[in-house]
Formats: structure tokens, sequence, C-alpha cells
């Protein structure tokens, strides 16, 4: 019986360490609902996956370290005395690695006055005389000199995946010498990381020739005349007790007073309900769904059974019972519902759930009425998803109570999932599975025919919505954002539904215009570059541009990627002024950018039935409260050129005699800086209707009120102004306007001198979130900083950078939001349509008759907005077209 044992020891400390720091750029998604840090849990996990499946083993042990104090520490006080404090992210995580060990049925064990390889080379011990066969797991080298005959050792190298098993074979082909040597070695090189000497002047090399001479330290003594090298002989024989005393912290003890036996290491197995309650509290949805795929159909994550009434013609009238709070979910599976197909829907309360395909039945007088009822509250997943999707079924949604992705999301902008099932999850709530879990994922993604997997996969979330709205609810009254969430974000969602519903009118005629146009000017680009290169090449090569400019024509390289040169923008830009070439060349870039993704891109989306693009507002996506826009995104149409600007022609009003019309905020993140701050000289200017940058500008030139400001002085203070906001370095500011480095550290400590409330509240704003772990917008939004306090200062610097900016650019979002209901509101009896938000901007179809009403209506709502300290600006235009309103 005793031959077929096999037994795995794993270093715990060890595999813990490597799988954190694997990991490790991704902490901040690895986070359970009670902020809990998981990634070293889960790189331990997916180790102990490997190994598991690897060894196959009959018993199993995980050892740790008992804690600081050991028998090694008493005999050299600095042994391990250079490692740096352990981050307090990981520490959080080992007694949940025990937990985990735990329901995966392995014993873990520590001792103390002893160390983890002290307790695995004991039992290693023991086994190697029962005849078991032994597979030590470890991220530490150490460990490979308990190799024997029956004992191999796993050594983690890269990553959670990559392991390298010593053998006494291996070990010699590694390492040059014998397992029982590399003690002799360590003796005599020391060890960096555990912090004991060695003999000075020996390193690895010469460590392990002179122990292949003569076998031991020992050896080396006994012969310590035969060394001829002077300076290595007289450091061996000053440091002869660093030697012995070296290989005796070096040394692996196998005669540990440990307190279980062999016996006690039975490997159990998964002790599947506690792992699957483990799971489900750490947040691990890729391990639970991989329990589910290996328990052959089996219920493994032990659902409630559910039940639910299926809706039909005949008995559609049942959900007349219902009253007070429904929940509802429509369910399309494309992400964009302007085209999506419909697959059925749930709506239902407490144990009455009512399920169907047949999304026609919503249009029936007692679903119609319940949706639209202002005296039911209905509780949805996506509000603007769903309202979009019912008014293409001429079914109006009316009393959203609960927007379960809107209120997950201000709770936490970092982590957000457009998945019902998985932001169930991230809030503790597990009896539902996920879309990708039900309906499969990429080209085997479908929705099943068998109706009762279906039907219950709704009434699942159904029943999630309910369950999930007090908790939600409760944490938005805590953070003090149930305002932000009824009176602002719930009521936005409703404006850009009606805004994406009215889409925008495209000139498609004008585009296949705009097409030929650009063909030919890209045509002839190309061929004004082949003259100036000499020869015809494709452009679009990196390789072939590279040689080009830098071999044939000599420019100088200014950086090197792994495949040749260089021809990023950034570089381009910086070679302009030597060769007219690279000006087409970026020319020709640019044309072709706007040619596929505006002319192309936007011909592509145009609705044929209205000739409008229908864009889709993201709302819970940006960590600041800002919208994105996509299918297709009308934010991102570029300006700086004419040629991108050509595009805005082809917008058009949706009626003969209306026009265009567009306000934007002007500098509203620097007002809002001026209010933020409460910096007196920075609210004079706007106060005054100063020229913001040229007032900037006087101050970090240190001119007189009166001096005259150039283009360039007022094009750096701008840089300096906007840098300012985003928490810009010397070397950022160096890059974009120009100058050295130690000019810009001088604009901005200058900078800081003038505008001291600006400095007061970067510092301020910095501390406030390394106390609280986040910052918060005028309207109380919040952005959750894990980073702020971390050791590593790349990490934390960007942290807190992002303290600094999110509170301006957030409440700039949370101003244009604003106005943006209170504006709906204001032109509800007019003809005039909101159309578009861009950024800043405001875009509006009317009538030409009420163009002048807009002028000063759109201005004083904006305006007003909300009261800052110094006054919001807006400035209006107006046109036949978006270009023209610019």
């Amino acid at each position: 019986m005793t031959e077929s044992k096999r037994l795995l020891l794993i270093d715990g400390n060890s595999v813990a360490f490597r799988a954190f720091f694997a990991l490790y750029t991704s902490l901040n998604s690895f986070t359970n609902a009670d902020g809990l840090h998981t990634n070293a849990i889960f790189g331990f996990n997916k180790m102990l996956d490997i190994m598991l499946a690897q060894v196959k083993p009959t018993d199993a042990l995980v050892a740790f370290d008992a804690g600081k104090v050991t028998f090694r520490t008493k005999k050299y006080a600095d042994y391990k005395g250079g490692r740096s404090k352990t981050p307090p992210e990981l520490s959080e995580q080992m007694p949940e690695i025990r937990r985990l060990l735990t329901a995966r049925g392995i014993k873990s064990y520590d001792l103390p006055n002893f160390e983890a390889d002290d307790i695995i080379g004991t039992m290693a011990k023991q086994a190697e005389q029962a005849g078991y066969t032994t597979t030590i797991f470890t991220g530490d080298r150490d460990l490979t000199q308990l190799t024997s005959a029956t004992t191999s050792v796993a050594v983690s190298k890269k990553g959670v995946s990559e392991v390298e098993t010593y053998t006494p074979a291996h070990v010699e082909e590694k390492l040059g010498v014998r397992p029982d040597q590399i003690i002799e070695i360590k003796g005599l090189q020391g060890d960096t990381s555990d912090n004991y000497p060695g003999v000075t002047g020996v390193g690895p090399k010469t460590a392990v020739n002179l122990i292949q001479k003569y076998g031991t330290i020992d050896g080396v003594y006994d012969h310590i005349d035969e060394i001829t090298a002077k300076k290595m002989k007289e450091h061996l024989v000053e440091d002869k007790d660093s030697a012995f005393s070296s290989r005796d912290l070096a040394t692996i003890r196998r005669d540990a007073p440990v307190e279980i036996s062999l016996a006690d290491l039975t490997y159990l197995g998964d002790q599947q309900e506690e792992l699957v309650a483990y799971y489900q509290q750490m947040n691990f949805q890729s391990f639970l769904n991989q329990m589910s795929a290996d328990a052959d159909g089996d219920d493994i994550l032990g659902l409630k059974p559910v039940s639910f009434t299926v809706l039909t013609d005949q008995n559609v009238a049942e959900v007349n019972k219902l009253s007070g709070s429904v929940s509802f979910y429509l369910e399309m599976p494309e992400a964009n519902y302007h085209t999506s197909p419909f697959v059925g829907f749930v709506i239902g309360q407490d144990d009455n759930w009512y399920v169907s395909r047949d999304v026609e039945l919503l249009q029936t007088p007692a679903l119609k009425q319940l949706l639209s009822s202002q005296k039911i509250k209905k509780d949805v997943f996506d509000a603007k998803r769903t309202y979009v999707g019912l008014n293409r079924l001429n079914v109006s949604l009316d009393n959203v109570d609960f927007d379960l992705l809107l209120a997950s999301y201000l709770l936490d902008t970092n982590e957000n999932s457009n998945d019902l099932g998985r932001l169930a999850f991230q809030h503790g709530y597990h009896d539902i599975q996920s879309d990708e879990e039900v309906y499969g994922k990429g080209a085997k993604r479908a929705i099943p025919d068998d109706d009762q997997l279906l039907f219950e996969h709704l009434t699942r979330k159904g029943i999630a919505i309910a369950a999930l709205k007090p908790s939600l609810f409760d944490q938005l009254e805590t953070n003090e954002q149930s305002d932000l969430y009824r009176n602002l974000e719930l009521p936005m969602a409703f404006v850009l539904a009606h805004m994406e519903i009215a889409g925008i009118t495209v000139d498609t005629d004008r585009l296949s215009e705009m097409q030929s146009q650009f063909t030919e000017l890209l045509a002839q680009t190309q061929q004004t570059i082949f003259q100036e290169a000499g020869e015809e090449f494709n452009i679009g090569s990196p390789k072939q541009l590279g040689h080009i400019l830098f071999e044939k024509l000599g420019l100088t390289p200014l950086k090197k990627t792994k495949t040749g040169y260089s021809t990023s923008v950034d570089v381009l830009e910086k070679l302009a002024a030597e060769a007219p070439i690279v000006e087409n060349i970026l020319k020709y870039r640019q044309i072709a950018k706007i040619q596929s993704t505006y002319v192309e891109g936007l011909l592509k989306v145009v609705h044929s039935i209205d000739q409008k693009v229908h864009t889709r507002y993201i709302q819970t996506l940006t960590q600041t409260g800002r919208l994105s826009s996509v299918d297709p995104n009308l934010q991102n149409i570029p300006i700086r050129t004419e040629e991108g600007r050509r595009i805005r022609q082809a917008f058009i009003p949706s009626h003969e005699d209306w026009q265009i019309f567009s306000s934007d905020y002007s500098q509203i993140e620097l007002r809002v800086l001026a209010h933020i701050t409460h910096d007196q000289n920075l609210q004079a200017a706007f106060k005054d209707n100063e020229d913001i940058h040229a007032s900037t500008a006087r101050r970090i030139f240190r001119l007189a009120p009166d001096a005259e400001v150039t283009p360039n002085m007022r094009r750096q203070a701008k840089a300096v102004n906007f840098g300012i906001v985003y928490g810009i370095s010397d070397f950022g500011l160096s890059q974009n306007i120009g100058i050295t480095r130690k000019q810009a550290r001088t604009f901005i400590d200058t900078y800081f001198e003038e505008y001291p409330g600006v400095k007061q509240y970067m510092e301020d704003i910095v501390a406030s979130a390394k106390e609280k772990g986040y910052v918060e917008t005028i309207a109380h939004r919040r952005r959750y900083l894990p980073d702020i306090n971390a050791r590593n200062f790349n990490q934390r610097s960007f942290a807190e950078r992002t303290a600094m900016n999110t509170p301006i650019q957030g409440s700039a979002a949370d101003i244009i939001k604003i106005a943006m209901i209170k504006m709906e509101d204001a032109i509800k009896d007019m003809q005039a349509t909101m159309l578009l938000q861009v950024h800043d901007e405001l875009i509006f179809e009317a009538p030409a008759q009420e163009i002048a009403t807009l002028e000063k209506l759109v201005p004083s709502v904006m305006d007003s907005a909300v009261k800052l300290e110094i006054p919001l600006k807006v400035e209006s235009h107006y046109g036949n077209t978006w270009y023209e309103a610019k």
C-alpha cells in the first residue's frame, strides 16, 4: 500500500508570496464584496490546481512560518533582516489561504520557533523512510537540497503556472553539485535574500568550484594551504566562522519537533459545499464555473429552486395582482439595444414571477398599464437600456425606483459588470448564474431552446434585482449618495434614453461625397510621399517606413522598438521640421483615419429607416462620471484638423427650416478648480472675465499687469493650467510644450506660488484620500483609490494624481448632467430637441423660429445648473449643420 502513497508538501508562505506578486498589477481587480484583497488567494489556488493535477496526491500538507522569531534568528539576529515588511494587502490574505486549504481538504500546519522549510524537511524525511513518493512545491530554490531518489522539488518560475521540477540529476546538471552540497555552497557564498554573509569575495561561481573540488566546507579548510589565490585564501581564513555558521543557517532541519504524523496528512479532496461558499465569498466566479463544468451537470452551485408562471394571451391578466414594487427584466442578448433581438422578459415580486419569450405580450393592456403606472414602482437592471427596448415595442416605462446597474456603479466605479449575474455576485448574492454560464460565449453563445432553462434564468434575474435593492439602497444612504442616485443619475438615464431614441440625422450623400474627396486626397498625398521618398513603398508598414526615413533619407531615429525604428506619431511630429515627407506622412495617416473611422464608419451605422445614427451613451463606465459614447462614438470626432471638422458637415437637422444649435461650457474644469480650491487669484481672473490663460501667463512669466502676452506664452500657460488639473509632472509638462524639465519645474513652482489655494487643495485632497481611501465630487460621486497608500511609487503617484483630478473632472461631469436634466424640462413645451452631449457641449435641433429663444434659454439654464463661487460661462452657436454651429 505504501508504495502508491504520493505526498505533496507545499511551502505556504513562499507560494503565497509568489502568487501575490504574480498578480500584483491586478491587485485592484481582485477584491471581494467586503473589500478584502484576493489576488494571492486566487494565485495560490491556481498553483494548487496545477500541483494537484500533476501529483494526484494521496496525502498533502501546506507548511507555514509560525512567525519571524525562530531558532535561526536566535543564532543570528540579522537573519532575513534585509527583507521588506510584508505588504498589508498580502498579510490580510494569509488567514484566508488557510481557510481555502481546509475547504480543499488539505491540512495546514505551522510550528513555533521553526520555518515552513523545516516542517517540510522533517515530513519529507519521514515520507522517504515510509516509502512515499514526495513532491515539494515552493517558490524558493533553497528546498532543492531536499531532493532524493523519492523526493522531487517543484519550483515556481514565472507567474502562477510555470514550474521547474528538480530531481538529484537536475540539481547536478543545473547547479553543478549534489543536493546535499547546496548547503556547502550557501555557507561559502552566503545568501542576500536570507541575509547571512558567507565568505567575503566568494560568489556563486567560486563557491561551486571549491565544493566541486573539495566536497564540503570542511574539505575546503582541510586543504586551505592548496589554495593559491592569496586574496581568496585570506578571506576564507578570516571568515571561517561565518562559513560554518552560514551553512548551519542554510541547513533545513529534518528532525523538527513536529506534532503531526504522516497519518494526519490524508488528502480529503474538495469539500464541495464549503468550497462553493468560500469561492462565492471571495467572488471567484471562474473557479465556480470550473466546479460546475467538472460536476457533469450536477447543480454544484446549490442554486435555490425557483417557481414561475409562463405568461400567455390567456393568463396575462394575472399580472394585475402585482402591486407596490415589481422587478422587471427585458432580455436583449446583444450589446446594442437599439437593434438587438428580444429574447423574453420576466416580471414579478415575492413568490409571483411571470415569464415569457413572447415580448408582444408587453403590448397587452395589463402589462402596458403596469409598466407605465405611476402607482407601481419598477425595479430594473439598467433603466436606460430597458426604456429604449420597451420604446421599440411602443411600451412606456415609468416610475422606475431601483436601477441595479446604476446603484452598483455609484457605490464603486472601479468594478462594474453589465452582466446581471456577475454584478449580483460582486454584491454577495449567489443564487444566480452569469449569462456566459447559461448562454455560452463567443461563437457558441446561444439562447437555449429549453424553456425551463431560459425561464429559470430570467426568473433568477428578477429575484436578484428584488433581493439586492434593500442592501444597495442602504449603502447609498450610508455614503450620502441617495440624492446623487435619485436626483441626478436616475433622471439622467431617461434624459439620455430620449436623446438616443431621437438620434441625429446624417446626410449620407454628403458623407459619400467626402469619401470620394478623401480617396482622391489620399492618392495625391501618397504620390507626393513616393516622389519625396524616391520610390514606392507601403506607407502603412512601420518597417518599410522606418527604412525610408532613417536609412535612405538619413533622418535621426528618436526611438527604437523590438522590430526596428519607431514611427509613432510623437516621433514623426518631432521630425516634421526636418523633412517635408514626414509632414505628408502625418497628413496621410490623419486622412486615412478620418476616412476609415468616421466617413466609412458612420455610413455603416446610419439606420436605413430614419437616416439617423442612434448612439448609445454609457452611463456606468468612466470612473469620473463622464459619459462615453459608442455605436457610433460621437464624442471622438476630430476637431484639430479641418478634414476632421468637416465630418460635422454631415450632421444635419431632421426637418427643413430647422437648425442645429450648440452650447458649451467655457473652461469648466478650470472654473471648477477655482471653486474647489477657493484660490483668490484664480477666482479673480474668472470674476473679472479675464482670459485665464493670458492671466496665468503673466503670473508664471512674472510680467507686469499690462504687459503683452505672446501667443507662445499663452500656449505654454494653457498647458500649465490644464496640466495642473491633471497633476502633471515636470517631465510631462516639458514634453508637452517643448521646454527643459528644469524650466517646467520652475513653471509649476511659480504657478503654485501664484495660486497658493491650488497647492493647498492638492496637498489636502491627497491627504484626505490616503485617510478615507476615496475622493468625491460636488455631487458626492465617489472614486475609490486602492493604490493611494501603495508601496510602489508609480502606483501610488498615479493614485495621487487621480485624487487631485477626479473631484475636478467629476464635478464638471456632475454640472453638465444637472444642466441636461434641467434643460429637458425647460424645453418640454418647445419643438426643440436635445440630441447630443459631447463632453462640455450640448447639441440641439430646433425650428428656425425657436433659435432666438434657445439663445437666451440654454445659457441661462446651463449657467445656473450649479451655484459656484465664480460664474459659469456658456458660449452658443447655430447653423444648418453641426459644423456651422461650432
